[in-house]
């Protein structure tokens, strides 16, 4: 059998455990052990690790240790944000019916967790489009609002064509909009996939409640958190201990949140502006190239309000499916879209939002460089990409 390089380039899919993450993990699968909330030594070792560990993350996100909540992901994150301030809202104010705005390009984490809410009647959801190039416009957003308006959930980065939402402008505006009336609207944000690239201080976006989770920074599944904004109370989805004020009980997962703090931790020391000028160098050099050697190719999504990371494109006339089959029989990884959705034979629905027939959009690729990727991946992907849009388009009958 003829090796053949690998070349991994899914990283918004989930990204490897950087070493240094998992080094300072593994003494909590060996001799720290012990449960956090036990008032033995072996406890109280594992409760310092989590309180440094959520002192790292909230300087990180420069907040308070106490509004650091953590979470098994960015999923359950905001499952517990929306349903969480739905519940809470609902049982504070009985017989009122919320209403919810969400952008339409939204992780299905967040618009599977409306439209729950919605179809047992327990919230109205509006939708909020985007433009042609997935930005979302807030004077879109101003205009969804109503009387009963008391959450907008607007994902940072989008996970599959890498546009950067206008969240500090929607912050501002929504606490501008606030000040008017007698029903706030609390903000959320997953900003799963913009913590390597964005900037996240909470008070510089005006976020109430922001998601992340810890697989896509380098570190462990498994493990997230939630920024839960001080004096904004939240239902539980779990009962059970009381663990984290009752809001997300459960044994904390100390080594779990080890590597997320330890992760977010590198990004904090590395200098993000530097890496992120790279990976942007290696992403233009990789579109600038595939746009010259295929034709019939399009970019999706903004160029300048864009992850650096981020590539997606649509070549026309191929399966995204199959052309992501033949890339990993070469040794590349990349995607058809989100991973979460990849057992889906419908098309993307962020493609979908952007006006892209369902035709077009079955030969969308997302490629998604990371901290670890080099020139020399970008060249060999180009290359075994080219031969693999030709060999499709052989055998197309479009």
């Amino acid at each position: 059998m003829v090796s053949v390089k690998k070349v991994y380039l899914d990283n918004a899919a989930t990204t490897p455990v950087d070493s240094r993450v998992l080094k300072a993990m593994l003494p909590y699968f060996e001799n720290n052990f012990g449960n956090a909330s036990s008032l033995h030594q072996f406890g109280l070792d594992a409760r310092v690790a989590v309180d440094r560990a959520q002192k790292k993350i909230a300087d990180f996100f420069a907040c308070s240790k106490a509004e650091i909540y953590f979470t098994s992901g960015a999923t359950e994150s905001n499952n517990l944000a929306i349903w969480g301030l739905i519940q809470r809202l609902r049982l504070d104010q009985p017989g009122f019916q919320p209403h919810l705005i969400v952008s339409s390009i939204e992780h299905d984490a967040v618009l599977e967790s409306v439209r729950a809410l919605a179809a047992r009647g327990l919230a109205e959801v509006s939708y909020v489009p985007v433009t042609a190039r997935g930005v979302v416009k807030v004077e879109k957003l101003v205009a969804a609002v109503k009387a009963n308006t008391v959450l907008v959930s607007v994902m940072y980065v989008n996970n599959e064509i890498g546009t950067i939402q206008p969240i500090e402008k929607i912050g501002a505006t929504i606490a501008k909009l606030n000040r008017k009336r007698p029903q706030k609207i609390y903000f959320h944000t997953d900003a799963t996939q913009a913590l390597n690239y964005c900037d996240c201080r909470v008070s510089h976006l005006g976020v109430d409640l922001l998601s992340f989770s810890g697989h896509k920074i380098y570190g462990p599944k498994g493990i997230g958190g939630l920024y839960l904004k001080s004096g904004v109370v939240l239902e539980p989805l779990f009962f059970g201990g009381h663990q984290q004020n009752n809001i997300r009980p459960g044994t904390y997962n100390v080594s779990g949140i080890v590597g997320l703090a330890t992760a977010i931790d590198l990004i904090g020391a590395s200098n993000r502006q530097r890496e992120n000028q790279r990976i942007e160098k290696l992403r233009d050099r990789l579109i600038a190239t595939v746009q010259r050697e295929i034709s019939g190719v399009v970019l999706n999504g903004d160029l300048v309000k864009r992850s650096p990371n981020n590539a997606n494109f649509v070549f026309r006339g191929v399966e995204g499916e199959s052309l992501v089959l033949l890339l990993s029989e070469r040794g590349i990884a990349v995607s058809t879209g989100s991973a979460c959705s990849s057992g889906s034979l419908e098309p993307s629905h962020v493609l979908a939002a952007l006006g892209l027939a369902p035709e077009l959009a079955h030969g969308s690729l997302r490629v998604s460089l990371g901290r670890f990727n080099r020139q020399t991946d970008i060249d060999y992907f180009v290359t075994e990409l080219t031969r693999a849009v030709k060999r499709l388009r052989k055998m197309s009958p479009l």
